[in-house]
């Protein structure tokens, strides 16, 4: 049975509105740190990405940061984390992330979380890898995005043979359980190791 070592996590560089969203953030950084799971994120210090990180680091758990060099700067790259990767484009960024990942999460965020989720869901529709993909669905955030996939299936636009794939959590509790059962019957080759050069290159 394959078991999750690395999670990517997508969210925002504010920290949005209310302050559930940094509580959530941090309680999800310790829940990492308490299981032994490396964050794979995007390098930066501020907002809901370097709460993630931060209570990560300090519980004791493993942080590799991946950041595109311009912004190093804006974002404040993280200090804290075990690992720092610097890119020089956001395609490489991603393509890092991505190899270095078992699964992918969605905090809240803008528009960059929201394209990096969707393609993540995107790769998983057309069957180019098997990792599991969720939103952890703080407050209702994502309510949006799951009612405007609903209203894609419905009107027709994502066929019925391939499905979006995406898992959603409402309590970062419900995280990591439901992660670990996602792959349960992934092979080790589809998670770790070989897959993502043969994704690679099918991209």
């Amino acid at each position: 049975m394959s078991k999750i070592r690395s999670v990517c996590v997508y969210c925002g560089a504010a920290p949005g509105d209310d302050s559930i969203y940094i509580d959530s953030a941090i309680a999800l950084g310790h829940q990492l740190a308490r299981e032994g799971i490396r964050l794979i994120y995007g390098g930066g210090g501020v907002g809901l990405m370097g709460a993630t990180a931060r209570a990560c680091a300090e519980a004791g758990g493993m942080v590799t940061g991946i950041i595109p060099d311009f912004l190093i700067g804006k974002e404040q790259a993280f200090e804290h984390a075990h690992e720092l990767v610097v890119t020089k484009d956001m395609h490489e960024r991603k393509r890092l992330m991505f190899e270095r990942a078992d699964a992918f999460i969605a905090l809240p965020g803008g528009i960059g979380t929201l394209e990096e989720l969707v393609e993540q869901m995107t790769w998983v529709q057309l069957n180019r890898h098997r990792k599991p993909v969720m939103v952890l669905n703080i407050a209702g955030f994502w309510k949006p995005l799951l009612t405007l996939i609903d209203h894609m299936q419905t009107t027709g636009f994502i066929n019925g043979a391939r499905p979006v794939r995406l898992l959603v959590a409402n309590e970062v509790s419900a995280v990591l359980p439901q992660l670990q059962s996602a792959v349960a019957t992934v092979a080790e080759g589809a998670l770790h190791g070989e897959a993502e050069e043969s994704v690679l290159d099918r991209m």
